[in-house]
């Protein structure tokens, strides 16, 4: 089963043991991302952070930022790499999906209305959709205006696939937007910075849940 309430964006300088530490407080996904950066290093990277988040939990899934070649390649290898997530200008999730088998995870970035009502013809073929910005933020600047919390309701509402709210979130974030509907919260700075990735994944999924009840 796919756990988004917790989701993992690795960052520059990230290491396995960050990986790994934010699976053992409860992180559900890592997505390794870390930009700029070659085919051979992401592919490098990618193995050693899937081996690291296997060992804590085997049920956790770890996806390759846009690199469908690259997650094809470490699938074929044997490591335990459970698919990738494209932006708007990767590869279709259709070729996608023909690439990496019935088994991957597929995830979409999007972020406004059209492009949420966009995703939705391929909701037989993508997992879920991340979707932000929530705020303006220092690691990708995607050129889209960020949602904040009213701009997640009619976006869950109109979504056919799980949302993940991505964008400057942090563990304080974590009970509003529950309550917006969304289906996870992607963190990278929070988690990549905490003293305690662990105990900062435990506080979010804690809060993440007060705002869902």
């Amino acid at each position: 089963m796919l756990d988004l309430r917790c989701y993992f964006v690795t960052g520059t300088n990230m290491t396995p043991e960050i990986a790994a530490a934010a699976v053992r407080g409860g992180a559900g996904v890592v997505q390794v991302r870390s930009k700029p950066i070659s085919a051979r290093t992401l592919y490098d990277l990618g193995a050693r952070v899937a081996e690291a988040v296997h060992e804590v939990n085997p049920r956790a899934h770890v996806l390759i930022d846009d690199r469908v070649d690259v997650a094809l390649a470490l699938r074929c290898a044997g490591a335990p790499v459970h698919g990738v997530h494209i932006g708007q200008d990767d590869l279709c999730p259709r070729a996608a999906r023909e690439l990496l088998g019935p088994d991957a995870i597929i995830g979409l970035t999007t972020g406004t209305l059209e492009l949420i009502r966009d995703a939705n013809q391929y909701a037989d073929v993508l997992d879920y959709v991340g979707c932000g910005p929530f705020r303006a933020t220092p690691t990708k600047d995607s050129g889209r205006t960020p949602l904040g919390l009213e701009g997640y309701p009619e976006i869950v509402a109109d979504s056919q696939l799980p949302v993940v709210a991505i964008g400057d979130v942090t563990v304080d974030d974590a009970a509003e937007l529950a309550a917006t509907g969304v289906d996870g919260l992607a963190v990278v700075r929070g988690i990549m910075n905490a003293p305690d990735p662990a105990a900062y994944c435990e506080r979010l999924l804690s809060e993440f849940e007060k705002g869902r009840a």
